[in-house]
């Protein structure tokens, strides 16, 4: 009895090896499908089909917006004792002396209208939220602030514009709003040239059903750079807004990027939010004032020239603040009839 079945033990052995043998040396590949969740919930997982396709069409309608401001400066000396309540026309026409300067920044926008004729971005109102005046006040030996002026700046002239974009007029500011941080551009193009423009063609979605761990798209300028990244949804508030936070990688220029989630997977992607700043700290320190353009110097040597307080910005990268869709709806629905009278439509983006 025992050998009989020590027989059939061998026997089931071979046949299991000669089983695992055979699916072993096969070179088949099996496909495995994930099935669509149409769960009508933002997706929480890198997306398991190629979304290139339709990630190269939404980017064409995304732009890097430069800005440039130009100011006028005068400039007192110490003992004219200027105040903010001398300043008159009379003042700044007197010879005091005078220079010319500019501040340029850069941000992104996105197409959101277009008719052949006109174009619409929308853009975070920050990006060239330059002052109209800015003065700079003499200080005490001990280095407190005094109120006499040393230098007043007046804003002369400010452009916006997109290099893709083509046509002779500037972009003006239709509909703009700081509490928000959004803002409204608008332009007449040129028809021969239209065919470059790409409006922004996906729904705007709703940033309330948003979950913790929900993945996203953001696509911007970062730097001057056309990038598109990736980030998780870390925190969604309780508030009004509707705002929420992700960890995806901020640097400059990325303001008013557009922020894409996925909803029942691609290419469902729905307008989600919008880039709006970093997490930073500010260091002030002291360095000197650069020499004839140049910048280095030697640590060896003892630095007998003037020196100046700069500021510093450490971004905290990995916490990112956004505006919520809800924002973006109640902006263009608080400035519909503006829109309108420029001729911008934007109700459908929100009356579906």
């Amino acid at each position: 009895m025992m050998c009989w079945k020590s027989k059939i033990s061998l026997s089931r052995i071979f046949i299991i090896l000669s089983i695992l043998l055979l699916f072993g040396c096969s070179k088949k590949i099996y496909d495995v499908v994930y099935p669509a969740l149409n769960d009508g919930r933002y997706d929480s997982e890198f997306p398991y089909r190629n979304a290139s396709k339709q990630l190269e069409g939404i980017s064409n309608s995304v732009k890097m917006l430069n800005y440039i401001v130009y100011y006028k400066a005068h400039i007192f000396d110490e003992n004219q004792n200027i105040r903010k309540v001398n300043i008159n026309n009379d003042l700044l026409k007197s010879d005091s002396e005078q220079l010319y300067f500019n501040e340029t920044v850069s941000g992104t926008a996105t197409i959101m209208y277009f008719d052949e004729r006109k174009v619409g971005l929308l853009t975070c109102a920050h990006v060239g939220n330059y002052p109209d005046t800015v003065y700079t006040f003499f200080n005490t030996h001990d280095g407190n602030k005094t109120d006499i002026i040393q230098q007043v700046a007046i804003k002369v002239r400010e452009n916006y514009f997109v290099n893709e974009i083509p046509g002779s007029d500037e972009f003006k500011i239709i509909a703009s709003d700081k509490n928000r941080d959004l803002a409204f551009l608008a332009k007449n193009t040129d028809p021969d040239k239209f065919q470059q423009i790409r409006q922004f063609k996906y729904p705007i979605g709703e940033s309330k059903n948003l979950e913790l761990g929900s993945f996203v798209y953001i696509i911007g300028y970062p730097m001057g750079h056309k990038m598109i990244t990736k980030g998780i949804v870390s925190n969604t508030r309780d508030d009004k807004s509707d705002s929420f936070l992700i960890d995806a990688l901020f640097n400059r220029g990325f303001s008013g990027g557009i922020i894409l989630a996925i909803k029942d997977g691609v290419p469902n992607f729905e307008l989600v939010g919008i880039a709006k700043s970093v997490s930073a700290k500010s260091d002030y320190f002291l360095a000197p004032v650069s020499m004839n353009g140049e910048t280095m110097y030697s640590t060896n040597n003892v630095y007998r020239g003037n020196i100046h307080m700069k500021k510093h910005e450490n971004i905290n990268y990995g916490i990112t603040y956004t505006i919520s869709t809800a924002e973006i709806i109640e902006f263009f629905k608080d400035n519909s009839s503006v829109l309108k009278e420029n001729g911008f439509d934007l109700e459908y983006l929100y009356n579906n």
